[in-house]
């Protein structure tokens, strides 16, 4: 009797999860390999001085995305976009490194992470580094979670480990791994398992100039691609071993692109534009380049789409196969506060055009910040600038001490976006299209970023950053970020 309450006990749950859309035995893995700091450099996008056979056969078997972007061109904000399939304008986290003091960041309560609504459906979920699933980390991290860096509060809960070897027998896995990517710029340049980019080939783009240091940092940076390609090919081959390898779909993006004076934190191409496929054997049509506008958060619908698990309705991101399908005539990409560094950009991308609002147009491009502005590239462009050894379109570029207050670059004949053309009278009706499509979806999202941040939370993050730096003993660096406090404040006392 016992035995066959068993048995219709299981049957009567088979059928509950056939019912909600994804058979046993048929839902694949889902696996995320997330890169960090890296734009499209990819040989599989024509970049002729990288190493990438593992990842450009990965992505000429898949389905390619030419134009996507991310909803965040830094990384805490985009991975707390990616995680909920949600703006992170909507949902409050749109300030990098943001709600880590006293003053907490709560997302709204309908709202769950994507794992977790993976561990509702039967899934194993995964939070790891390239080397938790490649088998090789070290056995002190090898029970410590992957990158994760949400804006808001979380459970962790919602990860089982740090890689899939744990799960029950026939159990797919959700994982979401993580790559150093553009940040291992020294790892690479060092290892002895790629081959080494020529600082002397370097192309760069024309708005940087061709200083030493430039050229040798844009060399370890392509020597990052090769390294995460190698790296790449450690995971598949351990899914290959398994049995695993046809029955994963992997989605392979960037969380942003290059760190640099055009790209991480800010709106050009450089900074929002990543490489994106999906990976799916036997589900799509490999081979696939597709053009339409695609947002790294599309990664959360899609996946459901994929497990069979039902999208959620207040979901901003949207399915990117099925019949569910939604094209995009545009994506809109976020820039606001980084670390000390105030700031409010917002970008709406068509294929064909690019416009730029700049919420605070009286402060420099380079605005200060000491994340950045103690790399070596940011003060190589600095020296050359006050010695007069940059072009006259990168110092207007890098060094103006203003911006437009709106930009518009047509990308096909401007690719670099260097010709502003947002008060030429030949393209005030496009300007009027997409000063109009940014409007509406600030009404439509309910753009939080719309808002001054709060002078509480802003001195409550200040205060985890000043004070994770005395501890640490930079007595120098934490004099710096105190003085560019105090210049944020002052230009917002000013109404700059």
């Amino acid at each position: 009797m016992k035995s066959l309450t068993l048995l219709i006990f299981s049957q009567i749950f088979l059928c509950m999860i056939h019912l909600r859309g994804y058979p046993v035995k048929a839902r694949p893995n889902i696996l995320w390999l997330v890169v960090e700091d890296q734009s499209k450099h990819y040989g599989f996008n024509g970049e002729k001085l990288v190493h990438t056979p593992v990842i450009d056969q990965l992505a000429a078997n898949g389905v390619r995305f030419i134009n996507a972007s991310v909803t965040a061109p830094v990384c805490s904000t985009a991975r707390s976009a990616l995680i909920t399939g949600m703006y992170q304008t909507s949902i409050g986290a749109h300030h990098h490194r943001s709600g880590r003091g006293v003053a907490k960041i709560k997302i709204p309560s309908h709202i769950k992470l994507i794992p977790e609504l993976f561990q509702e459906a039967g899934y194993y979920t995964c939070l790891g580094s390239s080397g938790h699933a490649a088998g090789t980390v070290s056995p002190k991290h090898k029970d410590r979670l992957g990158k994760s860096d949400y804006n808001f509060e979380w459970n962790p809960d919602v990860f089982d480990a740090t890689e899939w070897s744990g799960r029950n027998q026939g159990q797919p896995f959700f994982a979401k791994i993580c790559l150093s990517g553009g940040k291992a710029r020294s790892q690479a340049r060092a290892s002895k398992d790629i081959p080494h980019v020529d600082a002397s080939k370097i192309v760069l783009p024309p708005y940087y100039p061709r200083h030493p240091v430039v050229l040798e940092d844009w060399a370890a940076y392509l020597d990052t691609f090769s390294l995460m390609d190698f790296q790449v090919g450690q995971i598949i081959d351990r899914l290959k071993k398994e049995g695993e390898f046809e029955n994963t779909i992997i989605f392979f993006i960037t969380d942003h692109g290059v760190s640099h004076a055009r790209g991480k934190q800010f709106c050009y191409d450089e900074g929002m534009m990543i490489p994106f496929f999906v990976h799916a054997p036997n589900r799509v049509k490999g081979g696939t380049v597709r053009n339409d506008p695609v947002l790294h958060i599309d990664l959360a619908a899609t996946s459901f789409f994929f497990a069979g698990i039902e999208i959620p309705k207040h979901m901003e991101a949207r399915s990117l196969f099925g019949p569910n399908f939604l094209k995009r005539e545009f994506t809109v990409s976020a820039r606001d506060r980084c670390d000390e560094t105030y700031d409010r950009i917002r970008a709406v991308r068509s294929p064909e055009y690019k416009y730029i609002r700049n919420g605070y147009p009286s402060r420099p491009h380079l605005q200060p910040c000491a994340y950045k502005d103690n790399k070596e590239i940011y003060q190589a462009i600095r020296d050359w600038g006050e010695k007069g050894k940059l072009n006259d379109l990168q110092q207007k570029l890098l060094l103006s001490p203003e911006r437009a207050k709106e930009e518009l670059y047509d990308l096909k004949n401007d690719p670099w976006e260097l010709n502003n053309l947002a008060d030429d009278p030949n393209h005030a009706k496009t300007l009027q299209k997409m000063r109009k499509a940014l409007n509406q979806w600030i009404r439509e999202t309910g753009d939080l970023g719309q808002n001054v941040e709060s002078m509480k939370m802003y001195d409550s993050d200040m205060k985890v950053y000043l004070d994770g730096l005395a501890n640490r003993g930079r007595g120098d660096r934490l004099q710096e970020i105190k003085s560019n406090i105090a210049q944020m404040k002052k230009w917002w006392k000013e109404g700059k």
